[in-house]
Order: C-alpha cells, then sequence, then structure tokens
C-alpha cells in the first residue's frame, strides 16, 4: 500500500528505524518476555538512548519535541511487532503517563524527571482506573486531602499498566468531594516506594502477557503538596485532554496488529493445501481477506489524517473518537477471520495469530470502549 499523504522523509526514516529494532530487539525475544510477565528493563533504556522514548517531549529536557504523527508511526510499527503487551508497556509509557508531566508539570518537576524519563530509566504509569470507575473518570473515589505540607491519599487503582515495575505514577485521586465529580479531581506525581503505596497484586491477563498490570492501593500515602501535578481541582480535564493521544496511539497499535495479520496469513494461505489446492486459491477466503485489507487501510488513512489534524491544532475529538472505535473492531474483525483461516492450527498457542488475537481484544475496551467512543461522536454529530 502506499505511505499516507502527510508523511515526510524523516518520519519515513524513523518508521524504518523502528521496524529494524522491532525485528531485531523485540521479536526474537517476545515469547520470554511473555512467559516473565514484564519486559526487561534495559530494552527500554535501549530503545531511550535511541531516541524512541522522548520523540513527544521537550528538547530542553532530552526530547525531540516532535508531534502526533511520530506517536501514531511508533504505535503502528509497535503493532506490527505482534507482541501487545510490549506495545502497551512502551504507549502508556511514552504517550498515556509521561505527557502529563510534559504538558501541566512545573518547570522543576520537568527538570527532575523528564531526562530519566526519555532515557528510559524512570518508567512511568498513570493510574485513573479503579475498582469501580474507567472510562467513567468523574466517578473516581480516590481520596487526597491536603494536611499541611502534604497530601494524604487513600484508595485504589485497577488495571494499571507497568503498575507492578515502574518508577514513577500519575495518580488520579478526588480533592474536593462537595463539588460535582469533574471538577474536584486532581493529579499527583507518587514515587515507586513512597510509605503507604503498594501494589496488592499483580493482574493476570487473557493477553497482553508481558505487559506488567497492577492493582494499586494507597493507604495513608503522603505524598508532597509540591508534587501536585498542574492546578488542583483541574485533573479532569488533564486526563480528558491526554485521553486524545491515548486513543490515537491505541489506534496506531490496532491497525499495525491488524496489518501485520493480513501479512502472516497470506504467506499461510499461499502455503497451505486443502482439497487439492492452495486455501489462497478459493475466491470465498480471497475475497474476505481482499474486504479486510480494505477496511484497514480505510482505518490507517483516518489515522494519519486524525494525526495531521492533531498537529495542525484542530479540535479533532470525533474524529479521534470515529478512529479510536473502528480500528480496534477493525482489528478484531481482523485477527477473527485470521485464526479462522488458520485452522487448527490458529488456535495453537504456538501460533503468532492465536497470541495476537487475544491482545486484540483489549483494544474495544482499554483507553475508552467502542461505546463510550461512539455517544463522543454521537454528541458531536
Amino acid at each position: 500500500m502506499h505511505d499516507p499523504i502527510h508523511l515526510t522523509e524523516e518520519l519515513r526514516l524513523l518508521r524504518d528505524q523502528l521496524r529494524r529494532f522491532m525485528a531485531e530487539e523485540v521479536v526474537p525475544h517476545g515469547e520470554a518476555w511473555e512467559a516473565d510477565g514484564m519486559v526487561p528493563r534495559d530494552v527500554l533504556r535501549h530503545m531511550g538512548a535511541l531516541g524512541f522514548l522522548a520523540m513527544r517531549h521537550p528538547e530542553e529536557h532530552g526530547g525531540a519535541g516532535l508531534g502526533a504523527m511520530a506517536s501514531l508511526i511508533l504505535s503502528e510499527e509497535l503493532g506490527r511487532g505482534t507482541f501487545g503487551g510490549f506495545s502497551a508497556t512502551v504507549l502508556v509509557h511514552t504517550d498515556m503517563a509521561s505527557p502529563h508531566l510534559a504538558r501541566y508539570g512545573s518547570a522543576a518537576q520537568k527538570a527532575k524527571y523528564l531526562p530519566a524519563i526519555c532515557r528510559g530509566e524512570i518508567i512511568t504509569a498513570v493510574a485513573v482506573t479503579e475498582p469501580g470507575a474507567g472510562s467513567d473518570v468523574a466517578g473516581l473515589a480516590t481520596r487526597a486531602v491536603r494536611d499541611g505540607d502534604d497530601y494524604v491519599l487513600n484508595g485504589a487503582k485497577m488495571f494499571i499498566t507497568n503498575g507492578v515495575h515502574g518508577d514513577l505514577f500519575f495518580v488520579a485521586a478526588r480533592t474536593d468531594p462537595d463539588v460535582k465529580g469533574s471538577r474536584g479531581i486532581s493529579i499527583f506525581i507518587v514515587e515507586k516506594n513512597t510509605p503507604g503505596f503498594s501494589v496488592s497484586r499483580q493482574l493476570d491477563k487473557h493477553g497482553w502477557r508481558c505487559s506488567d498490570t497492577a492493582e494499586l492501593v494507597f493507604e495513608d500515602c503522603r505524598v508532597p503538596a509540591e508534587n501536585l501535578l498542574g492546578e488542583e481541582n483541574r485533573g479532569f480535564y488533564a486526563i480528558m485532554d491526554n485521553f486524545q493521544n491515548e486513543r490515537l496511539v491505541l489506534s496506531g497499535m490496532a491497525i499495525g496488529e491488524a496489518s501485520k495479520a493480513l501479512e502472516i496469513t497470506l504467506d499461510y494461505l499461499k502455503e497451505r493445501t486443502a482439497f487439492d489446492a492452495k486455501l489462497w486459491d478459493k475466491q470465498g477466503i480471497r475475497q474476505r481477506l481482499a474486504m479486510l485489507a480494505a477496511q484497514v487501510e480505510a482505518a490507517r488513512q483516518l489515522a494519519y489524517h486524525v494525526a495531521w489534524l492533531d498537529e495542525s491544532g484542530e479540535d479533532c475529538v470525533a474524529e479521534v473518537s470515529m478512529l479510536k472505535a473502528m480500528s480496534a473492531e477493525v482489528a478484531n474483525r481482523t485477527l477473527y477471520d485470521c485464526v479462522q483461516f488458520h485452522g487448527g492450527m490458529g488456535y495453537m498457542r504456538e501460533s503468532t495469530i492465536e497470541r495476537m488475537s487475544r491482545d486484540a481484544r483489549l483494544l474495544p475496551i482499554g483507553g475508552g470502549a467502542t461505546e463510550v467512543m461512539l455517544e463522543e461522536v454521537a454528541k458531536r454529530l
């Protein structure tokens, strides 16, 4: 397929470099990381040394100062690597957690943490979701109460990517219980090993197996007041703002996974013989695969258009929501058919397609469920 019209030569070189890195440094080791339940930190530091973790961050702190297009290329190439857990580990750090610091942190906070974040020496996580509140951010219950020079946090967070082995957490908590839900939330920078902050358990997931995911607990956890990120009671709006970036990269990941799954399946169909002919010779199979390819390409073109809108400073909440809903559903339809076309082998754990089908299942759930995304679109029609 042709490259999107907005792809510059610099971005093409970035894509090629990322694709080489994934082929050489990730794919040969991914199965071992799946068994271990985490991505080794030296791999992330290697990515940091190559500049892959710092593309969106300010140049004065070691970043490249690039825009949404770079994030989309990163996420698409991660998706093509076939290990959704690796993609999640990286993208939470680069595009879902650390942007909170880059966008809303004070000069002192950014100087303290961002250089090491860019190098991969500090791995970040964002702690918003709770046992009783997911996409409904305004309904979160974790409390933060001011006490002298500290805030005291109490509550629990659920499904936190990088939660077990992360180093720095951006935690959403309610600071004003007497106002409308969205108006009383703040974000705090919480370092690993802060007294009162603990990982209550590592979660056992259907897919994304090499991504460490945790339930977190805060029990009278004292956080210095200087660790308030941005303005008090304005955290909800920061979370909503960064959701747009999160949804863009999850869409890129979905498109990358679907594209790679089609390539793998096409190779299989051209080799596998049934009823005295290659499966690729069956018209019904060819046409189903062709329609999936058309849908994936449509999602890909929309993704690059949305990234271009974002870089142009346009309000594109509706388009991002459309993209997130469509790309996640397309990826799952694609992986469903790819498993089907692999037959029994598609159901075996030794098959790449089997793992990819499990990983893809989270895409219509995480970062805003498809149903939530469609409501965001409907409100703007």
